[in-house]
């Protein structure tokens, strides 16, 4: 390629909304331009990089026997009825009329279509277990698109989906596709990556586990164990809490003029906030009231709260079905006077706790004292893990601190179970010729997502650093001073010569100074460059450097392309 017939301009300048490092680089190097909210145009450079992460992908998950299918982007209500998603998924699908008035949806994910081939050609074990994957386009109609290509609304995905016959056959192909992930983000060039535990969500199933490239501008809270094995995003993580020592004290109520917060009681009474208990307030669609009881210094995890609950949606209690139930907002506290007219959770923070400030129901009124066990000996609750985890906080496995890092979700993987099989009425016949349902599983790759992180992990201040796997190109020539007719005929002896052993090359053949074709070199990032200058050449010499350093050494003309044949990995 020469660099006169590119296809995308370099910018000096990054436009002011494109606040994180990948987004800014990938403007100011031609790579992407945005048409829309989270809508963008691939320009040839970073079509390059696409397709060579989709080949790297496509080789991977052809050793593991996956077969390619390609489903429609468009599918029809009636499929998405089926398992219940039509209706139970938000705004985030979009829903649309064809010219008949029928119903349909852009995917956003493919399962159901998944199902709808496989019940059509599989009937037997016998032609169980088996994997097949598209690299196709999905919108999603998120709220708040940001970062470029990190959270977008049209986006490309690989998408795999497997069928067996049971759990252990499920375990093995989950297990084959977790170190198949590992590979696919070890040779798309990114280091600094982790596989967590994570929830489900609306995917459903009874595993899922997350790949996470470890970022600063990640929007997903991972806790991290630096002495075993211990990984798991904030959504799941769970801890275990450092045992208080309680002394049982006889139950009274205390004045707390005004004082409605934890941090307010909790200096007021001058008190650890860890000695206090808090609750929270929610109810389900029957406008029936749920209590939370958790520690006062602990905060809610509110996607632990939708999974206790299996709810996809919570919502808040108002103070008149809090007060129905015989408690006082702001003062609350589920010991009440008869019988309490709410479910109860109680977190496992609260464990043995004996010596706890509590709400007394009463305005202005606290109860010190309190006990899990004495006070409440008689309401019926649940223990439940419903805190977040914090930095810091004990490894449940091995009670090393914790530490929290940011990270942006590159894949994942879900063990679905029968979810969608069942709710399909898929099903097929086993040994003794019985109508069985498979279970299954799914995994999926953010091929424009997993382009920007290996920009944030891989740039410096003047632009992208590109791993030679993804690269656009492998070499770039700049030629200085074009005025020089026999510089220029011998850069492009080397370049033809390059190509034609198989490497791709770009040429400059714009006759700009040299500080501005290093600038948008630079912004392009290829991995090896060759500048051919006059004053080199009088010695029969090339300058060969490359994008991740600033250093640079001398080749012999003659054996220029023999060298840099050596230094391409």
């Amino acid at each position: 390629m020469r660099m006169t017939k590119l296809v995308g301009r370099r910018d000096k300048d990054a436009p002011k909304e494109a606040q994180i490092i990948s987004h800014q680089l990938l403007l100011r190097g031609g790579y992407i331009r945005q048409v829309g909210s989270g809508l963008y145009t691939l320009l040839p450079l970073a079509v390059k990089v696409v397709r060579k992460i989709e080949a790297i992908i496509r080789n991977e998950m052809e050793n593991l026997d996956c077969q390619e299918v390609l489903f429609p982007v468009v599918l029809p209500k009636e499929l998405w009825s089926e398992t219940g998603r039509y209706e139970a998924v938000g705004d985030e699908l979009l829903r649309f009329k064809d010219r008949s008035g029928a119903n349909y949806v852009l995917g956003m994910t493919h399962e159901e279509a998944s199902v709808h081939l496989a019940r059509s050609d599989i009937f037997s074990y016998k032609q169980l277990p088996f994997t097949i994957f598209q690299i196709q386009t999905k919108f999603r109609d998120e709220a708040r698109s940001r970062g470029g290509l990190i959270r977008v609304r049209e986006f490309t995905m690989k998408d795999a989906y497997s069928f067996h016959t049971d759990d252990e056959c499920l375990t093995k192909t989950y297990d084959e596709l977790f170190k198949g992930y590992e590979r696919i983000f070890s040779a798309v060039g990114l280091k600094n990556f982790v596989s967590v535990e994570s929830d489900t969500g609306m995917m459903g199933g009874g595993m899922s586990h997350e790949f996470m490239s470890v970022l600063d501008i990640g929007e997903d809270t991972l806790l991290l164990c630096s002495k075993c094995d211990y990984k798991a995003n904030r959504d799941i993580a769970t801890t275990e809490h450092s045992k208080i020592e309680d002394h049982k004290k006889d139950l009274e109520e205390v004045f707390t003029p005004d004082k409605k917060t934890i941090e307010e009681v909790a200096q007021f009474l001058d008190m650890s906030e860890k000695n206090t208990a808090k609750c929270v307030f929610y109810k389900n669609t029957k406008n029936e009231l749920i209590t939370m009881l958790i520690r006062g210094d602990l905060e809610i995890n509110e996607v632990k709260v939708k999974g206790l609950l299996q709810e996809s949606e919570l919502l808040m209690a108002d103070d008149a079905l809090i007060e129905s139930a015989g408690m006082t907002p702001g003062f609350a506290s589920p010991k009440v006077e008869g019988d309490l007219k709410s479910k109860l959770f109680i977190d496992k923070s609260l464990f043995d706790r004996e010596n706890l400030i509590a709400g007394a129901n009463k305005k202005d009124i606290h109860l010190k004292g309190f006990s899990i066990a004495r006070d409440l000996q008689n309401t019926e609750f649940e223990w439940a893990d419903i805190s977040s985890v914090k930095e810091g906080d004990a490894c449940p496995k091995c009670s090393e601190p914790l530490n929290m890092k940011r990270g942006v979700e590159i894949g994942n993987i879900f063990k679905l179970g029968d979810k969608y099989s069942k709710s399909m009425k898929m099903t097929y016949l086993d040994k003794n010729g019985k109508a069985k349902t498979p279970i299954m599983g799914c995994y999926g790759i953010g091929i424009g997502r997993l382009l920007a992180c290996v920009v944030e992990e891989h740039h410096d201040k003047f632009g992208p650093i590109w791993p030679e796997s993804i690269a656009p190109y492998t070499v770039q020539i700049n030629v200085l001073d074009l005025k020089k007719e026999e510089g220029l005929a011998k850069a492009e002896k080397v370049y033809n010569e390059l190509r034609e052993k198989g490497v791709e090359v770009i040429l400059d053949d714009r006759g700009e100074k040299a500080g501005f074709q290093f600038s948008d070199a630079d912004l392009l990032g290829i991995p090896h460059r060759l500048i051919f200058s006059p004053k080199n050449l009088k010695e029969n010499k090339v300058e060969y450097r490359t994008r991740a350093s600033r250093d640079s050494v001398m080749l012999d003309l003659d054996v220029v392309v023999d060298e840099v044949l050596k230094k391409i990995s």
